[in-house]
């Protein structure tokens, strides 16, 4: 028997990334009377991580709930980059409606296709948000065009194809029915009132036998792992013993040591929930996604949820340079080990194995997702050094085939032949080419390996005003050629000791230089990018000799470029495979694998002949 719970409604915010989907949950929570008046709310409350604070990005999904004309609304924020779309692809399964959220001006976007096409996929009902429409540029008309022919494309039924428009300003917090802008007040309450009337009630049995799978995870000290999901069927309650029926078909009986409810930013303590909502458990150490929580002699499991399989790998090892032990403090390749380990708690799209004894290799949903995984360990106090990302290589059919991408391109129309160039020599397909205003759009079809390394090149040929967007499309035959190495090669010093003005001046016109006078050097360290194709051995350390003659102008200061800037993500993309980033605390260094000029000039020569 079947029951449609009239107070409770499950809803995802979906949306590409930079559309306003933080924003906008932060106006729902604070215009719903969520908070208390005198209560302080940080902006883009919902972004607790530093890291997600500081890149203004979702990193990992988060679940909150108000409360509006007496119906609890569960609201998860999910997030918008194509390296955490498998969390995206999990919440569709607790969910009954979404919210798609589209920039009124950028429109519909790669990410926006990914996350549209999980929910239609999961047959939930949407409502289109078009935000930021007080931009200048917005275009709200057209923008609604666009996302209807992405539902048609997309093969949406009637019944999806037929979505609500609300139009909004998530940072003003204003919204109305209207694309005209003067007819946007200021509250959210249309948003709210379209989820309540809209978006049906989960369709779920209370008095029938438990069922509750995790779609998401979480961990803390206290109670070990946490499983995130919606109450399928039944109830759950604090102490009772329960049946988790297992991935591998086994399973296994244990206590519910404690259930948490949302309500605004707070996760609460509850003692009971039913069918329908959406609750964290603890009480099993090593529960999984996917897996079935049932009652004691009615084992019956839910279809398992598929999560997505990495597709991108590196190397974790202990750092190895000199000046280790410097800048950090936890050095072994037990602690990293452990604390490896311990993100796989939370992180069901990493993987982790041993390499040898001081390595081990992660693989990760993309770049993104394993360079933010090295940035917290950074900060945590670890130094380590981590290999180029490589691409999983998979054998289907007999056939070695690799991940592909899709990819779509916005600059302006003066780069598109440099563009188009870079792009072939990496094995790119052009798709699709589309010019508007001065601007153009490119739809590629590319191997994730002739990704590796190419935003940085990308903002250079475009001076910084390119858009680049891609997500994970499918496994094809491997391309053929050396797709994702650099062709330039760089400048390693050849000595310890502090760099100098004065040998750095000497060497400017050899190519880019990496660092500035007083940095801390060691031999095999990379101080900058030679202008040519091959790899060049160089003394940054050497001094001015003194005599005692003064020669007339001997005596100028020597005026330097600005060294180039090297973030995380940059230095990930720029080394090639016999390369390494040492990452500390304090520093990000580029080195060779091998240190030793004349070791590494021995092994350059066999590889050559």
């Amino acid at each position: 028997m079947f029951f449609f719970m009239k107070n409770i409604r499950n809803v995802a915010v979906i949306a590409h990334v930079d559309h306003g989907k933080t924003t906008l949950l932060d106006k729902l929570l604070q215009m719903s009377g969520t908070f208390r008046d005198n209560e302080q709310v940080m902006e883009r409350a919902m972004d607790s991580n530093d890291i997600e604070r500081e890149r203004g990005i979702t990193i990992l999904a988060k679940t909150t709930a108000v409360d509006y004309k007496g119906c609890r609304i569960n609201i998860l924020d999910t997030p918008g980059h194509a390296d955490f779309g498998g969390e995206v692809e999990r919440i569709m399964n607790m969910v009954d409606g979404v919210l798609l959220v589209v920039d009124a001006y950028e429109g519909t976007m790669p990410q926006t296709r990914f996350v549209l096409k999980k929910a239609l996929e999961a047959g939930v009902i949407p409502i289109v948000v078009v935000n930021k429409i007080d931009k200048d540029t917005a275009r709200p008309e057209k923008v609604v065009d666009e996302v209807l022919d992405l539902f048609i494309e997309l093969g949406a039924d009637e019944s999806q194809i037929d979505f609500p428009v609300i139009y909004a300003s998530a940072i003003n917090g204003t919204s109305s029915l209207s694309p005209d802008l003067s007819t946007q007040e200021e509250t959210m309450d249309p948003i709210l009132d379209m989820i309540v009337n809209y978006i049906p009630a989960p369709k779920v049995d209370i008095e029938g036998t438990l069922q509750f799978q995790p779609a998401l995870l979480d961990y803390n000290d206290f109670v070990g792992r946490i499983g995130i999901g919606v109450v399928k069927r039944g109830k759950i309650k604090v102490n009772q013993m329960v049946t988790c029926m297992r991935l591998d078909g086994t399973t296994k009986q244990f206590r519910i040591q404690k259930i948490f409810g949302y309500i605004g930013l707070k996760r609460v303590e509850v003692e009971e929930a039913e069918a329908g909502d959406i609750i964290a458990i603890a009480g099993l150490p090593d529960i999984n996604v996917g897996e079935t929580v049932c009652e004691i002699g009615h084992e019956e499991a839910l279809p398992i949820l598929r999560i997505d399989e990495p597709t991108l790998q590196m190397t974790f090892g202990v750092n190895t340079s000199p000046f280790v032990g410097r800048e950090g403090e936890i050095l072994t390749a037990r602690k990293i080990e452990e604390r490896l380990r311990k993100e796989t708690e939370r992180d069901v799209s990493l993987k982790i194995e041993p390499n040898d004894s001081e390595s081990f290799i992660v693989s990760g949903r993309g770049e993104l997702h394993l360079s933010i995984l090295i940035e917290n360990m950074r900060r945590e106090g670890f130094e380590l050094q981590v290999s180029k990302p490589e691409v999983i290589i998979k054998e289907i059919d007999g056939v070695k085939c690799e991940p592909y991408e899709d990819v779509q391109i916005d600059v302006p129309e003066d780069y598109v032949g440099n563009v188009i160039t870079a792009l072939g020599s990496r094995e790119g397909i052009l798709e699709n080419m589309a010019n508007s205003d001065g601007q153009a759009r490119l739809n590629y079809t590319i191997p994730s390996r002739g990704l590796i390394g190419f935003s940085t090149e990308f903002m250079t040929m475009t001076k910084g005003y390119g858009m680049i967007n891609h997500t994970f499309k499918e496994y094809r035959k491997m391309a053929s050629g050396q797709v994702g190495e650099r062709k330039l090669g760089v400048l390693v010093s050849m000595e310890n000791g502090k760099s100098t003005a004065y040998a750095l001046g000497a060497l400017e016109d050899r190519g880019t230089m990496f660092i500035e006078p007083g940095v801390d050097v060691y031999e095999g360290m990379i101080v900058g990018e030679n202008n040519h194709d091959n790899d060049l051995a160089v003394n940054v350390v050497k001094g001015k000799k003194l005599t005692n003659t003064r020669a007339a102008g001997s005596d100028h200061t020597v005026v330097l470029k600005r060294p180039r800037a090297m973030s995380l993500e940059t230095c990930l993309d720029y080394i090639n495979s016999d390369e390494l980033v040492e990452v500390t605390p304090k520093s990000f260094r580029l080195r060779k694998k091998i240190l030793n000029t004349e070791l590494r000039k021995k092994n350059d020569a066999k590889k050559t002949k």
